[in-house]
């Protein structure tokens, strides 16, 4: 089916459908195409000119294959099924994840090379390492998904920072900043602006701390896609019924009228176009729900996660070369930095499209530094930091690297976009999940239903969690309806 054939190019003013899913994001479109298989009417109403949310495909060079994703860009075939018999379904390719050769580490004493996956530190201090570890797996272990208010020290470790609670339990700054590392890596906020119960909440959802920093086999960075991760959204796009689907529709109000006579809501856009439904979906993260006017107003505890959540700084600039330089080196593409624009980089490369690219993440209150600067400056402070460290790093005899000029850059900061702001998840500061219900996020307003990656009690925060919260908001509305 033709992905255009569902769009809705003539606004009709007022329509009347059973839903209206807001959002065309990989939850949104979830929970239309279960709706729609229920045999309820509905539409979709995207904000943006183009449907995929987070996830966004791009062309790697002005002519031939190859794309790069500029935002989510990893599945797995394991703990990760939905997106994987997605993948399946829609005929596209899986690639592992390179994850040979060695890392390179910077530090304030020069570039020093570890094995891919391996911390550069000495022997006497990975007994240490090794413990923490231990303790931040029980502690993980013991969180209630459903409501994390109610597990062991609940209180405690939500009324602390990631980084404070590393101070205080492990009594090492460097065990600190590895963690800090770890929370702007996986969602752009550092480990002082987020409760260790959220840390510790975020990482049980995506199967645990080894699981989300991994990108071998179970990792949350095991498998990219060679056609991109927003073929996911097109393909469900294409599956709608003709109609169906509006870009570029805001949507600026939603109003529910409950009585004994009527019981309707009526949402309105900032194209001046008037839906009325039995039933609302609401795909946006909660600091968007500001930008819509809801009458009436929204609980106080979701008013809360609106005001209080944060969405981190995140941006990827990418590098695309005529060769991958660095792997005949034995390198495995991978910097982690302390300094500079970006606080990592990835080989993203897709070899079958002989597109080979360094994608440098650029997150966190560096990245969010960083972004002040021009396009220039950035590009240019981006690609200084990339090539020094390869030029610097000390190799093994016989081998050397020459880093040839990109053949193209791709820059793209979500933190910049009207209807994003910032990183794929929300971060949740110290006394906001123990001062909420545990379900808070997830609890339907009235008619209105709230789906997306940060109300999924499994892999929250990544696609997995987006489609899984697609489901759930398919099945309350079908429920409720009688289908």
């Amino acid at each position: 089916m033709d992905p255009q054939s569902s769009i809705h190019t003539s606004p009709v003013t007022p329509r009347t459908v059973d839903v209206v899913v807001i959002g065309a994001g990989l939850s949104g479109l979830r929970a239309a195409l279960g709706v729609q298989a229920a045999g309820l009417s509905c539409v979709v109403l995207e904000a943006t000119d183009r449907v995929g949310g987070m996830t966004l495909s791009i062309s790697s060079k002005q002519s031939g294959p190859g794309v790069n994703d500029v935002g989510a860009a990893w599945i797995n075939d394991t703990t990760q099924s939905e997106m994987y018999k997605l993948l399946q379904r829609y005929g596209l390719q899986g690639q592992m994840q390179a994850c040979k050769g060695k890392d390179i580490f910077q530090s304030p004493n020069g570039y020093i090379l570890s094995p891919h996956g391996e911390l550069p530190i000495p022997e006497e201090e990975q007994l240490a390492v090794s413990e923490v570890f231990v303790k931040l797996r029980e502690l993980i272990a013991n969180v209630d998904l459903e409501d994390p208010s109610l597990g062991p020290n609940a209180k405690e470790l939500d009324n602390v920072t990631l980084y404070e609670y590393c101070i205080r339990t492990f009594q090492s700054e460097a065990i600190a900043d590895l963690f800090d590392y770890t929370c702007q890596a996986l969602v752009g906020v550092e480990g002082n602006a987020i409760s260790m119960l959220s840390f510790l909440h975020a990482c049980k959802s995506g199967t645990g701390i080894d699981a989300l920093t991994s990108d071998g086999k179970d990792g949350a960075q095991y498998l990219r896609v060679r056609q991109g991760t927003q073929a996911f959204s097109q393909n469900m796009a294409a599956e709608l019924k003709p109609g169906t689907l509006y870009l570029s529709t805001p949507v600026t109000q939603i109003t529910q009228i409950q009585s004994q006579s009527i019981d309707i809501c009526t949402v309105q856009t900032a194209t001046n176009t008037t839906f009325h439904a039995k039933k609302i979906i609401l795909s946006i993260a909660t600091p968007l729900y500001p930008t819509i006017t809801f009458t009436p107003p929204l609980p106080p505890q979701k008013q809360r996660l609106a005001h209080e959540n944060k969405l981190g700084y995140y941006c990827k600039i990418i590098f695309i070369f005529p060769h991958p330089f660095w792997r005949p080196a034995g390198l495995s593409g991978t910097i982690h930095a302390d300094a500079g624009p970006f606080l990592f980089t990835m080989d993203t490369s897709i070899p079958d499209d002989n597109q080979w690219s360094l994608s440098c993440f650029a997150v966190g209150p560096r990245g969010r530094e960083w972004s002040l600067h021009s396009e220039e400056e950035r590009r240019r402070s981006a690609w200084t930091q990339l090539r020094s460290a390869f030029e610097n790093v000390q190799l093994p005899p016989g081998q050397e690297v020459s880093v040839p000029d990109p053949i193209s850059v791709l820059e793209y900061d979500w933190s910049k976009q009207e209807f994003f702001w910032g990183g794929p998840v929300p971060a949740s500061p110290p006394g906001l999940l123990s001062g909420v219900d545990g379900d808070a996020v997830r609890a339907a307003f009235g008619n209105v239903h709230f789906v997306g990656t940060e109300t999924s009690l499994v892999w929250k925060g990544y696609m997995e969690g987006a489609v899984r919260s697609g489901d759930r908001g398919a099945r309350e509305v079908g429920g409720a309806l009688g289908v």
